[in-house]
């Protein structure tokens, strides 16, 4: 059974109140770091802890006047603390707690997005399995080239798939990055203790130097790297969408009992999820655009950035746990017709077989040059006329000369093609 998508999970951690969560997470971190420095009373810290609450609707009107998200929000916690209120953001830039709170929110989308790729590898690796052997043609600029199996097809996403969720990890280390280090990261108001302190407790790696916030080259290397997952999605997707063309039709979204395809054509069945998941890579191939335009910002920084992450960071991560979700579940009930996979594959008279022709002339002494000409020669008119390629071959002398009958007929066996395989599947899988 293939869990729903995590898209309430996801949304939820960029909601306002979890946003703030961080927020507040990162300011009693800092204060928490101060007292371990003598600077702020212990009882002080104690007292924000007991009594800092989210207040959205307070915050909101607070920054209707301040016109500032940060100063509304230390504005509505000191109203709630008191006096001791008085430490929090204490030699804090914002920066400080959105770029830190912004990267625990990137690891929380991270995880989840990991689940989603742990889940759809699982899929892919059951039903690359389960059609390691079904026989289909392969094709090279849409055109028939030799034989493959639709296992094999599953196997070589299994294996991008994997390198996606590496990439993943890697771009949720490198992004999990906070700083606490002032104005314009010289940490003129506030020891580089409380940064490393922060850091530490929310599982962050300090930047070894920063500006007024974390440089955002992070942030395109993990949006880079979503829209690099996004891709190959709907690479995936395009396949499905092409294998299951009417004249086709190898394999099929399933077609749910009561689905209709078209209001007008009652005979429709359409590719409508794996279009969906095309539609929405071009969607996360954008954002990675707009976070690439973050990275250039002036001198020790401007907020053009801020803008464009308050909608790329929740709408990107909820796109791709959407899409991953979406696909698994696709997979999962794609429906396969390994005997129209075979009709096709047998439907150009054996000129599929062209190449192990080639080479076994080659081997019996002719030159390449000769016997690519004689292969091509009866390979082009078995396309014209419809005759077998290993009749065609069986007439001409040129080929006579060199193959018996006998041969001729070992050449025309697909197991040929596929002697390999057993091995593919082992260094895909079992690794």
């Amino acid at each position: 059974m293939i869990p729903r998508y995590s898209r309430e999970k996801m949304t939820a951690i960029w909601s306002q109140e979890n946003k703030y969560a961080k927020w507040l997470d990162v300011e009693v971190a800092a204060c928490e770091a101060m007292v371990k420095l003598g600077l702020a009373p212990a009882a002080a810290v104690e007292n924000i802890k007991a009594k800092a609450v989210i207040n959205v609707a307070r915050i909101d009107e607070i920054e209707e006047v301040t016109r500032h998200d940060v100063i509304a929000f230390v504005s509505s916690l000191t109203e709630v603390i008191g006096e001791d209120g008085r430490f929090i953001h204490m030699g804090l830039t914002s920066s400080d707690v959105l770029d830190t709170a912004l990267a625990v929110q990137l690891q929380e989308a991270s995880d989840l997005l990991l689940e989603d790729l742990d889940q759809l590898l699982a899929v892919l690796k059951r039903r690359a399995l389960e059609h390691q052997k079904t026989l289909m043609i392969g094709r090279s600029h849409g055109i028939h080239a030799e034989p493959i199996t639709f296992g094999l097809k599953l196997a070589l996403w299994y294996a991008e798939m994997r390198r996606n969720r590496a990439r993943l990890e890697r771009a949720r280390e490198t992004v999990s990055c906070g700083k606490i280090s002032g104005a314009v990261g010289t940490f003129s108001f506030v020891d580089p203790f409380v940064e490393e302190y922060v850091c530490k407790k929310l599982g962050l790696t300090p930047a070894p130097v920063a500006s007024q916030i974390v440089q955002r080259d992070r942030h395109a290397e993990f949006f880079s790297t979503l829209a690099i997952i996004a891709s190959s999605l709907d690479k995936f997707a395009q396949e499905i969408r092409l294998l299951q063309r009417t004249e086709v039709r190898e394999a099929e979204e399933y077609f749910s009992p009561g689905q209709k395809g078209s209001s007008a054509m009652p005979h429709k069945r359409n590719p409508v999820l794996s279009e969906n998941i095309s539609g929405l890579a071009r969607l996360v191939r954008s954002y990675a655009i707009a976070a690439l335009e973050d990275v250039a910002l002036w001198h020790e920084r401007d907020i053009s950035h801020s803008s464009v992450e308050r909608v790329i960071a929740p709408d990107a991560t909820i796109v791709l746990d959407f899409m991953l979700g979406r696909f698994t579940g696709l997979m999962d009930k794609l429906v396969v017709y390994p005997d129209r996979m075979l009709a096709n594959l047998n439907m150009t008279h054996g000129v599929i077989f062209s190449q192990m022709v080639l080479l076994s002339l080659v081997e019996k002494g002719t030159t390449r040059e000769d016997a690519y000409a004689i292969v091509q020669e009866n390979a082009m008119k078995s396309w014209q006329e419809g005759i077998e390629f290993r009749s065609l071959l069986g007439q001409d002398e040129r080929v006579q000369k060199h193959l018996s009958a006998a041969e001729l007929d070992a050449i025309f066996d697909v197991n040929h093609f596929l002697k390999h395989l057993d091995f593919i599947f082992q260094r895909v899988f079992e690794k």
